[in-house]
């Protein structure tokens, strides 16, 4: 019998999990409007370098972004741009149960 959970089912999730943490959602937003660099995004998050790194690695090893080395620095770009349609549809997803919770109040 041919398992229920294919491959496929398991890079979906590995993506869904790369994307639940804010600072992940964040990073995306950002390296959606252009490329990026670590240490800019180390200053903007407000976090160590190691820390953003490996918020990068997760985003990375789950397929949506790609690295560029220009220099010395490496600059990190959206590989995967149709998750920002995702992401809006999480937003409206988001605002609804936002209105949903204050009309049962």
């Amino acid at each position: 019998m041919r398992p229920l959970i294919s491959d496929e089912h398991q890079q979906k999730a590995l993506i869904l999990k790369a994307i639940a943490h804010p600072t992940r959602l964040f990073i995306l937003e950002q390296i959606a409007e252009r490329k990026i660099c670590v240490c800019d995004l180390t200053e903007m998050i407000g976090s160590d370098i190691s820390t953003v790194s490996k918020h990068l690695a997760v985003l990375k090893h789950a397929g949506l972004i790609s690295v560029e080395r220009q220099g010395n620095q490496l600059f990190y770009h959206l590989k995967c741009p149709c998750i920002l349609e995702f992401m809006s549809c999480i937003e409206q997803a988001a605002k609804q149960a936002a209105g949903d919770d204050e009309e049962t109040q």
